[in-house]
């Protein structure tokens, strides 16, 4: 398992308004390196400082994904979810479809 793992996933609005799901510190990371230039706000740095850190050693993975939270959050991309997609759940219950 890897253990950089988010201990649950951040979802965001890209561009094409699709949700992407950041389910791990290198998707976050990814998200953030490819970033428009002209957006990038002392936020934006915070949150890479952040990832980056908490890649290359032990800062915790938790500070890591709140920087980065806050950081889609205040670039207006951060979509939060009350309900899972569907996507994310199954229909299926497991027990031959039928629910207990």
């Amino acid at each position: 398992m890897n253990d950089r793992m988010f201990d649950s996933p951040v979802f965001i609005k890209n561009g094409n308004n699709l949700i992407q799901e950041i389910a791990c510190l290198e998707d976050a990371l990814e998200f953030l390196y490819e970033w428009p230039k002209p957006r990038r706000t002392p936020i934006y740095h915070t949150a890479v400082r952040a990832c980056q850190h908490a890649f290359q050693s032990d800062y915790p993975l938790a500070f890591a994904k709140s920087a980065f939270e806050g950081f889609a959050r205040s670039a207006k991309v951060l979509e939060e979810l009350a309900v899972p997609p569907a996507w994310m759940t199954s229909r299926n219950s497991g027990h031959g479809g039928k629910v207990a």
